[in-house]
C-alpha cells in the first residue's frame, strides 16, 4: 500500500492532463482551429457529480460549464482552450476517433476523475464505466488498470454499457487509496472504498 501512495491523487499538483480520466470513461475531446485549441466534455449521471467534476476542473485552472441533459444527468464541458490541445491530440487518432495513447499510464489523479465521471458500485465490485462508442479503447484501458496494480475484468454493466470491474478487498483498498476522499457533493455510496461493497450496506 505504501508503494502506491506515490501515485495517489494527492501525491502531486493537479494538472490539465488529469482530464484524461474523463476520456477513459464516456468523455469526448474535440479539436478546433487546426489544432490550436480543444475542449473536453462528458455526460455524468447527476448534478452532484457534475458540480464536483466542475470543481475538479477548476482546481486545474480549467473552467467547465454544466448543462442539464434530459433524462441523462448533466453535461460538463470546458471551453476551447489552447492548453487542452496536447490532451486532445494524444486521444484522437487521425483527429477524430478516440484512441488510448501508446504507453498510457494511470495514476491517482486520472483515476479520481474517471471514478467521478462514470464510476459506481455493482454489488461487491467497483465498476469504472467505459465509452460504449469507442470499443477499441476498452482493452488498452484494461491493460493500463492492470499495470497500475488493479487487476480488473471487462464486463457489461447493469445499464448495458461496458465497465471495468474491480473486486476484492485488497484491490478495492488500493483503488480507494489512489483516488482519495470523495469530492464534495458526491455520495460516499458512489465512491471507491476499502471494504468490498458500497458503504452503509448499499
Amino acid at each position: 500500500m505504501g508503494q502506491l501512495s506515490f501515485y495517489s491523487a494527492e501525491a502531486r499538483q493537479p494538472g490539465v492532463g488529469d482530464l484524461a480520466g474523463l476520456l477513459c470513461g464516456p468523455g469526448q475531446a474535440m479539436g478546433f482551429g487546426r489544432g490550436t485549441a480543444a475542449r473536453v466534455s462528458v455526460v455524468v449521471a447527476d448534478r452532484g457529480r457534475a458540480t464536483a467534476l466542475a470543481s475538479e476542473c477548476a482546481r486545474r485552472g480549467v473552467v467547465a460549464g454544466i448543462t442539464p441533459v434530459e433524462e441523462c444527468g448533466a453535461l460538463v464541458r470546458t471551453a476551447f482552450r489552447t492548453d487542452l490541445t496536447r490532451l486532445a491530440a494524444e486521444w484522437l487518432r487521425g483527429g477524430a476517433a478516440k484512441s488510448v495513447p501508446s504507453e498510457f499510464e494511470l495514476d491517482g489523479a486520472v483515476l479520481r476523475l474517471w471514478a467521478l465521471a462514470s464510476g459506481g458500485w455493482v454489488d461487491s465490485a467497483y465498476a469504472l464505466g467505459l465509452d460504449p462508442d469507442a470499443p477499441e479503447t476498452h482493452e488498452p484501458l484494461l491493460a493500463a488498470l492492470i499495470s497500475s496494480g488493479l487487476p480488473a475484468t471487462l464486463v457489461t454493466g447493469p445499464s448495458g454499457g461496458p465497465v471495468l470491474r474491480v473486486i476484492g478487498r485488497r484491490r478495492l483498498a488500493r483503488l480507494a487509496e489512489l483516488v482519495g476522499e470523495p469530492p464534495g457533493g458526491v455520495a460516499e455510496v458512489d465512491w471507491p472504498a476499502a471494504s468490498p461493497g458500497p458503504p452503509n450496506g448499499r
